[in-house]
């Protein structure tokens, strides 16, 4: 619940070039780290997204956006979209929006948690983000835009107590 809006599955990736100091996972900064994702793998996760409880999945990591993950990261969007589309996806990256808003993934997520954890900016009332910088990002609000250079934040910057006033929205999906 901490990974997004509602209950979600989590797939973390390994590989990271951001490094940042403080960060929560570590482990996860080397490409070649942690268990292949095959079919059994995909099976078991797509089995999660299913259920209906489920609100979507989030990308997280290291960085889904890390060279070595890109074009797997985009085909299992892309598959996921076509089989759930009224899950969403969620993706964590240490780049920010401006560097990215044009890679082919972004048509297929929903929510963009973007920019590098600042441990001097850290700050946990901050829900889905863990430093004051990082801006979590309503993604096709923002592509449909005229200048899609200027992101449109899914429920602004908010704070844990904000959210509790809009709770009844985060279980229907709309933030505004």
């Amino acid at each position: 619940m901490l990974n997004g809006d509602g209950l979600r599955v989590v797939l973390w990736v390994a590989g990271c070039n951001h490094c940042c100091k403080g960060c929560q996972n570590p482990v996860t900064w080397d490409p070649d780290g942690g268990l292949v994702f095959d079919q059994r793998a995909k099976e078991e996760l797509f089995e999660q997204i299913e259920k209906d409880y489920i609100s979507g999945i989030t990308f997280s990591g290291g960085d889904p956006l890390h060279p070595a993950n890109r074009l797997q990261v985009r085909e299992l969007m892309a598959e996921i979209k076509e089989k759930y589309p009224f899950k969403t996806i969620w993706l964590y990256t240490g780049d920010i929006w401006e560097n990215i808003l044009h890679y082919p993934m972004m048509k297929y997520v929903d929510v963009l948690v973007d920019g590098e954890y600042v441990a001097e900016q850290r700050d946990t009332k901050l829900l889905w983000k863990g430093s004051a910088n990082q801006r979590v990002i309503d993604v096709p609000k923002t592509l449909a835009q005229s200048d899609p250079s200027m992101p449109i934040l899914h429920c602004g910057n908010y704070e844990e107590e904000y959210v509790e006033t809009c709770k009844p929205f985060h279980i229907s999906g709309c933030c505004d």
